[in-house]
């Protein structure tokens, strides 16, 4: 008698543990490189996931395997039922994880402690104020940086995202590196992903040996110390020899991970999206709102998930833009 595939393995034996749920298109920065500089058409209300329907499917994944959930954006925080959905969420037999721009963070320490989340992702392209203003068009710095001391001081293990680009942020390598000296930081360098609208392209990427050329070129190469990564983790973590906390290299561009992924995610508007780089995507939302099971079309997913970066197995075809057109802005598919 033959074996029914489990619901979340795709063809590949890749089973998908890891759930990312979008809360919201809505963000209250305006960083280019995840929303397109004229702004992107957001879905109408009663196009987005209720509390209810989060719950719903965010359990049915569960049910069949996830372990972990991470809740994303736009910026999950400005959701105005974000305590309801993340104390529905809690209930689940689950490890739960946030994402958020770091703005408003502070307002949500003691549920994110209550809950038991310990660990949580900001994101910070920039340790200058005046940068961050140009790069997210909003003057928040002081506030975000602040809040990242807070969620140290509540006991909190915080990983700050920064997404590195030529000319833009790229001289401020070692500004991170050195402020994971002192404080139990994990600064993970990302690079630079094209997504529709955000202008990307090749020369403006950071890749990651030439962070690490940077890193080591200043501190010695007998100074850094590799780090054991975690199963199917997504970042190749280092250390300062010495040093309170570490840092991190997410290579998806110059050296993907497809192999390992075990990630999968739902949109704000309840699609579920097999990658990152997927151009296709499958409804969900509609389907539980009729009232019919939604197991077939996430098996549907799951098993049209490519090898590689949506099929996209080399730069070149990395590089052609029609690769991207057809797939969401980064803000719209959540982080």
């Amino acid at each position: 008698m033959k074996t029914k595939q489990p619901l979340l393995t795709d063809a590949f034996g890749r089973a998908h543990q890891y759930l990312r749920i979008s809360l919201t298109e809505r963000c209250n920065l305006r960083c280019s490189y995840c929303m397109p500089l004229e702004g992107v058409q957001l879905a109408p209300k009663s196009h987005l996931m209720t509390h209810e329907e989060i719950f719903t499917i965010a359990k049915t994944f569960v049910e069949n395997g996830v372990t972990k959930i991470r809740l994303t954006g736009g910026e999950p925080l400005i959701r105005k039922d974000f305590d309801r959905i993340l104390n529905q969420l809690a209930t689940l037999p689950v490890a739960l994880s946030l994402t958020t721009n770091g703005v408003n963070v502070d307002q949500y320490i003691p549920l994110l402690k209550k809950v038991g989340m310990t660990s949580i992702n900001i994101s910070l392209d920039t340790l200058k104020a005046q940068r961050f203003k140009e790069i997210t068009h909003r003057d928040y710095f002081d506030r975000v940086y602040k809040n990242m001391q807070l969620l140290l001081e509540a006991g909190l293990k915080v990983k700050v995202n920064v997404v590195l680009m030529q000319g833009v942020n790229d001289d401020e390598i070692l500004d991170f590196i050195r402020l994971t000296e002192k404080l139990p930081y994990t600064i993970r360098f990302i690079e630079f992903m094209p997504f529709d609208g955000n202008r990307w392209h090749l020369e403006k990427m950071v890749a990651s040996e030439k962070i690490m050329e940077t890193i080591t070129s200043h501190y010695g190469e007998d100074r850094v110390v590799k780090l054991k990564d975690a199963p199917n983790d997504t970042s190749k973590n280092h250390q300062i020899k010495g040093a309170a906390g570490r840092f991190a290299l997410i290579t998806t561009v110059t050296n993907p991970f497809c192999d390992s992924c075990n990630r999968i995610r739902l949109t704000a508007n309840g699609h579920i999206k097999n990658c990152l780089f997927s151009q296709t995507e499958n409804d969900l939302l509609s389907l539980l709102r009729s009232g019919k099971s939604i197991e077939p079309i996430i098996r549907k997913a799951v098993l049209g998930k490519l090898a590689v970066r949506g099929g996209m197995d080399d730069l070149e075809k990395l590089k052609n833009p029609d690769l991207h057109r057809n797939n969401r802005s980064m803000i719209t598919i959540g982080g």
